[in-house]
């Protein structure tokens, strides 16, 4: 493959190819994050045509959110026994299949086998579990920013795709508007099978940082089952911190993907505001939150991680609160769009610090798995929860006001985890 060589002529230049893994795990998020937030704009659309009301094309979200987060805990798996590259590309393959094939569904059956099915396990198969993967195997230093510019990529995901996917509703249809993220999908999945490798020694390179002297030998890798997730889980299922930080993500989850993501667009259009604007709205929260991850990432190296979550979910409860109230102006939402958007994802640096400093290097990723699942519990609970509150109530307000709640509540439950000690390297390998 062109890994070694590309490798090889990068490093004459003094670029590390470790640069090059995190564009291709930027892109796979990025393509990945587009596919999860586009049927949010099609709701409308595919109630129109086909005759689904929003409770029922929520419930089909919803078991999308559940698979994606069920899959987090035994990613790690796949990718320690197939390879970063086969499980990517497997993983693109699946979302591509679930976009493409959607433009021919005319039964609901149809909705849950390909968007709820297919796409939750595809997303599933990498989620931010690749992010965590590459970070600890590919980088000594820096993995606080890596992992903030890598979750950053489900920010600017949206911010490409989901202003030119409305775009193309209104003027092509919605099965159009799926086009480009299949497009994605395709290119992507290229070159993460030319490109991508499972560790720096592959190519005879040490991790980013890593001191010159350090052998080029890999450590055995910890033999791992498919039941390993759950003696991982049985093992910490007495820890206070990992159910503070499992309900929190779980708020995290219910606040966002599964309330904001699949919901937004259905909201604005209650309130006369076309398809077009309401996306462009989301793409100013993904500009807003690319920003405030990768700051997260660098804040969460330096200060209490705690504290810093404390900050994140009190802005962004108090930022639902507001959105009934702003009109739907293009000033009440843009203000929503700036407080709301700075904290999006940046809740996941300073979780994923917290993790790995609790738990150690060795177990982080699965725990993280566990409670990334259960972040996407949250948002299968908000996708299905909010639609129900929509076709009974003809109204989000209700859903908006409890998820605000909901976020104050996880500002201060974050403050019971016991403070950490300074940062040691195990700490770091989150």
């Amino acid at each position: 493959m062109l890994s070694y060589p590309f490798s090889q002529w990068l490093e004459r230049r003094g670029v590390h190819f470790a640069w090059v893994i995190v564009a291709i795990t930027f892109l796979t998020a990025l393509t990945s994050s587009a596919a999860l937030g586009l049927p949010g704009a099609l709701m409308q659309p595919l109630s129109r045509e086909l005759g689904w009301d929003a409770e029922q094309i929520s419930s089909a979200l919803a078991v999308r959110f559940v698979l994606f987060g069920l899959m987090g805990p035994f990613a790690a798996i796949l990718m320690e026994r197939f390879g970063l590259r086969n499980v990517i590309c497997v993983a693109l393959g699946l979302i591509a299949a679930g976009m493409l094939l959607a433009t021919h569904m005319t039964q609901f059956w149809h909705l849950v086998a390909l968007w709820g099915i297919l796409l939750g396990l595809g997303s599933g198969m990498t989620a931010l579990v690749l992010s965590a993967v590459v970070a600890n195997r590919w980088f000594e230093t820096h993995r606080g920013l890596v992992v903030g510019v890598l979750t950053a990529s489900s920010a600017t995901g949206q911010l490409l795709f989901l202003p030119v996917g409305a775009w193309l509703i209104e003027h092509y249809g919605w099965r159009t508007a799926v086009m480009p993220v299949f497009v994605a999908c395709a290119i992507v999945a290229v070159l993460a099978f030319l490109c991508m490798r499972n560790r720096p020694q592959d190519i005879a390179l040490r991790p980013y940082g890593a001191d010159p002297a350090t052998p080029l030998v890999v450590a055995p890798a910890v033999k791992m089952t498919f039941a390993t997730p759950f003696v991982i889980l049985r093992s910490v299922a007495g820890n206070r911190t990992f159910w503070i930080l499992f309900g929190t993500f779980f708020i995290c989850g219910l606040s966002t993907n599964g309330l904001i993501q699949t919901h937004f667009i259905s909201l604005c259009g209650d309130s006369g505001l076309s398809a077009v604007p309401a996306a462009s709205v989301l793409a100013m929260m993904g500009a807003f939150d690319l920003f405030g991850t990768i700051l997260s990432g660098w804040l969460s190296d330096r200060y209490d991680n705690r504290k810093l979550l404390f900050w994140y979910y009190g802005l962004r409860g108090l930022s639902l609160f507001w959105l009934p109230y702003s009109e739907f102006t293009l000033y009440g939402l843009s203000l929503f769009a700036m407080f709301y958007g700075l904290d999006w994802i940046a809740t996941v640096p300073p979780t994923v610090k917290l993790v790995g400093g609790t738990f150690g290097r060795e177990r982080a990723g699965m725990v993280f798995g566990w409670i990334f699942a259960g972040h996407q519990l949250g948002a299968a609970v908000a996708a299905y929860g909010a639609g129900r509150i929509r076709t009974l109530m003809l109204t989000y307000n209700p859903a908006l006001f409890a998820a605000g709640a909901a976020c104050l509540v996880a500002a201060l439950l974050v403050l019971a985890i016991q403070r950490q000690k300074a940062a040691a390297p195990a700490v770091q390998a989150a």
